[in-house]
């Protein structure tokens, strides 16, 4: 196979394993270390990436690809404004904003691919698939020929992210509203009565319950802005946005996940290490319902 040489924007948890596979394929992945943290160094070193500025990565990659947090996506593209090659955007954004990122990206002169991520970070095959659109789209596909990322088309062009948006809006959506549902049944004193009728009439629930917070504390604080595109998307299309509008609430209320350590002065309640779907407690730096937290009280 003819070596492509790939930019990478970012090797976060997702970015790092997707750039594994990419390297492992025998393509060279470039990526810039300036500002990240040693995790993020680590991460990048393990997948076999290689360190250049932002500015190499603009002259020498063949196709840049990136993999952010959802509100960044638009900052990103125009951090490679000037690149002119193949642009693929990856995150989980609404057709709207791919449609400025694309917009961005093609007016520096860069090709642009939609794509959206369906699954865990790619770290064994089967689990993980990348659905892509656009004119160029069987070149990002042959990229990850023989990977573990699945990458499959679809038509027509910029529909990919439509597919992430409707996917996760179930998957992170009703996630989101089960951990409400057992949070007000705390609130109201009824939560053993609530996991009774669980067992009796949706055996499976309690345990679906667990997974969701146990996901939702480590990296909720993520899918907020997830949850605001999704509610875009389907304001866009005509349909109600409140309830994904609410679930951004929800998962803002989360930390990432508890190392033990306090929080730093100024933390966000959307970051608070304490803080939990579970028992009441106000997180600082940010005002949330009581029923939204977890930890001891102030």
């Amino acid at each position: 196979m003819t070596e492509t040489t790939i930019g990478l924007l970012h090797p976060g948890e997702m970015g790092a394993a997707v750039g594994k596979c990419l390297a492992g394929a025998g393509h060279r992945v470039l990526w810039d270390p300036e500002g990240r943290s040693a995790a993020t160094k680590d991460r990048a070193e393990a997948a076999g990436l290689t360190g250049v500025t932002m500015a190499e990565i603009i002259a020498r990659s063949d196709v840049i690809v990136s993999v952010c947090p959802p509100h960044a996506a638009l900052d990103v593209a125009r951090l490679v404004t000037g690149f002119r090659g193949l642009y693929l955007d990856a995150n989980a954004v609404s057709p709207e904003t791919a449609r400025q990122v694309a917009a961005i990206a093609e007016a520096g002169g860069a090709d642009y691919v939609d794509g959206g991520i369906v699954g865990p970070p790619p770290l064994a095959p089967g689990h993980t698939r990348l659905y892509l659109s656009g004119p160029r789209a069987a070149e990002v596909q042959a990229l990850f020929g023989g990977t573990d990322v699945d990458a499959r088309m679809v038509p027509p062009p910029g529909t990919a992210s439509a597919v992430k948006m409707a996917y996760a809006s179930w998957t992170k959506g009703s996630a989101a509203l089960l951990l409400a549902t057992r949070a007000l049944a705390q609130a109201e004193g009824v939560e053993p009565v609530l996991l009774e009728e669980w067992s009796l009439s949706q055996p499976g629930l309690e345990k679906r319950w667990d997974g969701a917070n146990r996901t939702a504390t480590a990296k909720g604080w993520r899918w907020i802005g997830e949850m605001e595109e999704i509610a875009a998307a389907m304001a866009a299309a005509g349909l109600p946005e409140g309830f994904h509008q609410a679930a951004a609430e929800i998962y803002r209320g989360f930390p990432v996940l508890a190392t033990g350590a306090g929080d730093p002065p100024g933390t966000p309640a959307s970051r608070c290490r304490a803080a939990r779907i579970d028992r009441p407690r106000r997180c600082p730096g940010r005002p949330a319902p009581a029923a939204w937290c977890r930890g001891p009280g102030p």
